[in-house]
């Protein structure tokens, strides 16, 4: 036999692709890759651009090689010791303060620095808002470069005075970019930067002040290497060293969050458009039977045959792939705007790998999904063109869920999704699939009965719908999972803060005080008493860590990324009062009685910290307090409502437990409207203390809720084009039947605007269902994060009952636009074929 040359057979194929290029399920196929590619590609370049920010600017991001962070001073024996190495140091130091101008005030974090700073990267400012930024530079004593924000919350200008604690500072010049800015509640407030040198006539910083102390060091990479290893046997508690790896924190826990966000929602498009594409090939291979016996009776061989519809499907992929990459490449610049205020101000441009990695990616669901009954096309017998009943044998059934599980693995591998949260993910949607699926089969099979006396078109619509079942449970599975992502999203958005605000009284806290000195504590609680009508008590504070459990090193004993490791690698504010404060319940224990067995201290725990710490009542906890190391007991265990406003605390201790140690207080209290000149005059009487008013870090973390909510929300548009496709994908592979079913009944005699009714009962029937279990899944979802998550009471969503009738709208819609050639074939011609 002559085999067919190979560039003879490739352009076959393209002449068959572009001849039948008009076929629906090539349509669908081609817009199902797209999908796939584009949302890949969009979240890989915002991914790998983010990636690629963080290490080529690391050094920057930290304003030096390494940082020794901690929130007391480092020693001078760590400062010497760098020093003697040759590196170069520069420090810094943050802490907020409240800034008072004539009519209001303005939480602030304050950063003083020292002549060397930065020493990596340059600072940026300008003369005037919106000005032309000048690089380089460093207030002068005496001066203050503050962020444009600022200005306008106090009505200030370039020139002005304002007042740190007890020193006044005159605005110099804008502050536009910090190299070493970080991501954290520093980053929340209007910034301002100050010579280090006005630091101490300021009077802010006092024992036991909430302070960020860094020191940065730069030089060459062997000498910051050993100086870090010499540095990690001085290291107190409360400090921690930062290098490029580990002081990536601009983007902070709300862009880490986004990220697996957009990497669920790029999942799912992919994997919807995977289904897709096996639906699209699944048809393709069955229209092609017969072309596929002819050409075989023509002699071209079993491995030509399947080599050549091969061939047309990956010139198809290919097209989509790189279209597909080209619009992911310009969505994740819509990405980048969206979340534009969270994110660096340059990143770098991303290459070409998130490109080629996201063609990829569709190629891999091409190949996984569509060969397999792409394979049936090489072994058509040739006996097909005499008799139609004639079917190729199938491919073995692990061979077509290997290749598909394999596409899977190597598309979730490719995303570097957590392995923990996929797994949940797959599993949880395989149970609510399988769950949901059966009470869709057994809803359709209750309908049969009760439409047995309804009229024509509602039983040919139902009809339809019961002659392919399993297809007809997989679409309205498919689309209802749309429905549901939309609609949880919208609710988490528009509710979650908002039903959170509403809960507090209306006498709630406004305002939390920090820092208040123990010599002016019993005047700052006279002076808010005469303000406010609901102020809490001031709670002594000491920042102290826990260091062992039950006499063995806490990290050891508890799992690492947990809550209380996380516990054990900061300070803790700790405190000590004789009464139970309000929202506490004890759990386990009791309160304080007159003397703790063996004349430790005791210490009341918070309950869900303890089950992390894995610690119990009567265990012994060990903590580091200013240098000294306290020996205590566990008494009890609490659960805690956070939702108070109020000041709350992981760990109480008995009331004399510390001894000679700097303390501040806190306290929150609730200041009626129109009291703005009295809190201007509050805070400057009492320059140390931090005046932390609620409502607009409220709204700042609102805003941040907002940006992240609408970048996934826009990632989700995919996911529900994706899921369009497989609503298509359906009804293409039932379009043949369809046609050949409207084409016998308009032979029969009936009118075409029965048919249509017909199409508009099966449609609405299957989008209705859809929008019920999104509906379902909603109201599920929501009650489980309500209570388990967000400690929120749940009440049912009449919102919801909208789904329904939405899903109805949109799948008639599609339907009748994709199913609109059973209408407008000639039945003559049909039966002719058949």
């Amino acid at each position: 036999m002559t085999r067919l040359p190979l560039t003879r057979l490739v352009k076959l194929a393209s002449r068959q692709l572009r001849r039948e290029l008009r076929a629906g399920e090539l349509r669908v196929l081609f817009f199902a890759l797209l999908i796939a590619v584009a949302s890949s590609c969009a979240i890989g370049y915002f991914t790998a651009r983010l990636n690629e920010a963080m290490t080529v600017r690391a050094t920057e991001f930290l304003g030096g090689d390494l940082a020794l962070r901690g929130t007391s001073p480092a020693h001078q024996t760590q400062i010497d010791t760098g020093l003697a190495i040759g590196l170069k140091h520069a420090r810094t130091i943050e802490f907020s303060s409240v800034i008072a101008g004539e009519q209001a005030i303005q939480l602030s974090s304050i950063k003083a620095v020292d002549g060397a700073y930065p020493l990596r990267g340059q600072l940026k400012s300008a003369t005037e808002p919106q000005g032309i930024e000048t690089v380089g530079g460093l207030p002068a004593p005496g001066e203050a470069w503050v962020e444009a924000r600022l200005l306008p919350a106090l009505d200030l200008k370039v020139g002005d005075r304002i007042e740190v604690g007890r020193k006044t500072l005159q605005i110099t010049r804008i502050l536009t970019y910090e190299p070493d800015r970080a991501g954290d509640f520093y980053s929340l407030t209007p910034r301002i930067l100050m010579n280090l040198t006005d630091l101490a006539a300021t009077d802010v910083i006092q024992p036991g002040s909430r302070v960020r102390y860094r020191d940065l060091w730069s030089g060459e990479p062997e000498s910051i290497a050993r100086y870090r290893t010499r540095l990690l046997s001085t290291l107190d508690p409360s400090q921690r060293i930062e290098d490029a790896h580990s002081g990536n924190r601009q983007l902070g826990s709300a862009l880490d969050r986004a990220r697996r966000y957009l990497g669920l929602a790029s999942l799912a498009a992919v994997l919807l458009a995977g289904v897709a594409v096996a639906m699209s090939a699944n048809r393709f291979a069955v229209r092609r039977f017969d072309a596929s016996a002819l050409l075989r009776c023509l002699g071209l061989s079993r491995r030509e045959a399947l080599l050549l519809y091969t061939m047309q499907l990956a010139m198809l992929g290919l097209a989509a792939s790189l279209l597909g990459a080209f619009l992911g490449w310009l969505a994740q610049f819509l990405l980048f705007y969206l979340m534009a205020d969270l994110l660096p101000a340059v990143l770098p441009s991303g290459g070409i790998f998130p490109a080629l990695a996201g063609m990829g990616t569709g190629l891999i669901a091409l190949a996984g999904f569509a060969l397999p009954p792409l394979a049936a096309l090489g072994r058509v017998p040739p006996l097909r063109v005499l008799r139609s009943d004639l079917l190729p044998v199938p491919p073995r059934s692990w061979i077509v869920y290997g290749m598909a599980l394999l596409a899977l693995g190597l598309i979730m591998w490719r995303l570097s999704l957590d392995l923990k949260l996929t797994l949940a993910l797959l599993g949880g949607g395989l149970v609510a699939t399988l769950l949901l699926g059966t009470l869709l089969l057994l809803g359709l099979n209750g309908l049969r009965r009760l439409l047995a006396s309804a009229p024509l078109a509602w039983r040919l619509g139902l009809g339809q719908l019961l002659r392919h079942p399993l297809a007809a449970a997989g679409q309205a599975l498919a689309f209802g999972l749309i429905l549901f992502a939309m609609a949880l999203i919208v609710l988490l958005r528009s509710e979650l803060l908002d039903r959170w605000q509403d809960q507090l009284p209306p006498d709630s806290p406004n305002y939390f005080a920090l820092n208040i000195l123990p010599a002016e504590r019993d005047t700052f609680t006279a002076r808010v008493a005469a303000l406010s009508p609901n102020a809490k008590p001031l709670y002594p504070i000491v920042q102290g860590r826990l260091v062992t459990i039950n006499g063995e090193p806490a990290r050891d004993v508890v799992e690492r990324e947990s809550r209380g490791d996380r516990a054990t690698r900061r300070d803790l504010s700790l405190t000590w009062t004789d009464t139970l404060p309000t929202g506490n319940v004890i759990t386990a224990g009791t309160w304080w009685s007159t003397k703790t067995p063996d004349d430790l201290p005791g210490v009341s725990v918070e309950a869900q910290l303890a089950e992390s710490l894995k610690v119990g009542v009567g265990d012994h906890l060990s903590f580091n307090i200013a240098g000294r190391i306290l020996e205590t007991r566990v008494t009890s265990l609490r659960t805690v409502d956070w939702n108070t406003f109020q000041p709350n605390f992981f760990m109480i201790f008995e009331p004399g437990s510390f001894t000679h140690v700097p303390v501040t207080y806190l306290t929150s209290f609730y200041i009626p409207p129109g009291n703005d000149r009295a809190m201007v005059a509050l805070a400057r009487s009492f320059p140390a203390t931090t005046l932390l008013p609620i409502d607009s870090i409220l709204g700042q973390l609102r805003s941040i809720l907002d940006q992240v909510t609408i970048a996934v929300e826009f990632v989700l548009l995919f996911v529900l084009a994706a899921g369009l496709t497989v609503l298509f994908a359906g009804l293409q592979s039932t379009l043949d039947e369809r046609v050949r079913q409207g084409a016998l009944l308009r032979a029969l005699g009936s009118e075409r605007l029965l048919l249509i009714r017909t199409r508009r009962v099966e449609f609405a029937l299957l989008g209705a269902t859809s929008g019920v279990l999104a509906a379902l899944g909603c109201e599920l979802v929501t009650a489980l994060l309500y209570r388990l998550v967000f400690d929120l009471s749940w009440q049912p969503h009449l919102g919801l009952l909208v789904l329904p009738l939405a899903g109805a709208l949109l799948v008639t819609g599609a339907g009748l636009l994709g199913t609109r050639r059973a209408l407008t074939v000639s039945p003559l011609r049909i039966l002719r074929e058949g």
